[in-house]
């Protein structure tokens, strides 16, 4: 029944606000991670979305690189999360939604304010000095959702943060389906849909499989930001389908 499992969902933020404001400034870093990889497992169980891990990286480690992916919708950040506790890096006005936008603070994301260089410049740098200590970063290089099916141009300046920093570039491809494989149309953010409309169709559906595909790293030794960019892109494409050559 989707009214009650959406008062379940708003009982579990709730929660997570609660385990932030009590909880998150008492305890080291790795308990948070381990807190929010299950509070996003638990989410996504609530909004019957259930997470396939495959790995096609042959079994490469995922630690000390940028993570990237495509993205579809919301529901990313919690999917990744639910495999390993990242820093997302998301533009700055979602810090001024409320409860998401402080709950995605106190979760580690880092918030982008664009056109503002100084500042750009100051999180950029940030953004080094945290790959370097060996933290999880991760980005949606294609800068908004798309639609299933397809993929946006990456932006490539986020890229220059692993070049610096000595690091490779962990892809992943994210995809939404149904029982039968077929891509699911309700978990598509895009164009004017809201945030609750999209919660509607989330609720109202008979589940989906949410696929989070580890693909080979990226060496980005000697590299520009627009090569590794357009790589990425590359390999995210065919871990999704799509024939590189039609993009």
């Amino acid at each position: 029944m989707p009214k009650l499992r959406l008062l379940r969902v708003f009982m579990h933020i709730f929660a997570g606000v609660l385990t932030c404001a009590l909880i998150f400034p008492f305890i080291a870093a790795s308990k948070r991670e381990a807190l929010v990889r299950r509070w996003s497992f638990q989410l996504l169980t609530l909004c019957k979305v259930r997470v396939q891990f495959k790995d096609q990286s042959g079994g490469q480690i995922a630690d000390h690189a940028l993570i990237i992916a495509n993205h579809v919708s919301w529901l990313d950040i919690f999917v990744i999360n639910s495999w390993n506790a990242c820093h997302f890096v998301a533009k700055s006005d979602i810090r001024s939604w409320p409860i998401a936008g402080w709950l995605s603070a106190q979760a580690g994301t880092i918030f982008l304010a664009r056109g503002k260089q100084r500042e750009v410049r100051r999180i950029y740098e940030g953004l080094v000095h945290q790959l370097r200590d060996n933290k999880r970063i991760a980005f949606f290089p294609e800068g908004t959702t798309g639609a299933q099916g397809g993929i946006l141009p990456f932006h490539p300046n986020l890229f220059e943060a692993a070049i610096e920093a000595k690091v490779p570039v962990l892809p992943f491809a994210v995809r939404y389906i149904d029982a039968e494989g077929r891509l699911h149309p309700a978990a598509d953010f895009i164009g004017e849909m809201t945030f609750a409309e999209s919660m509607k169709l989330i609720l109202q559906s008979d589940g989906i499989i949410a696929e989070l595909i580890q693909l080979p790293s990226i060496s980005t030794e000697g590299a520009h930001r627009r090569e590794v960019a357009n790589h990425a892109r590359e390999v995210v494409a065919r871990g999704l389908g799509v024939s590189p050559d039609s993009l």
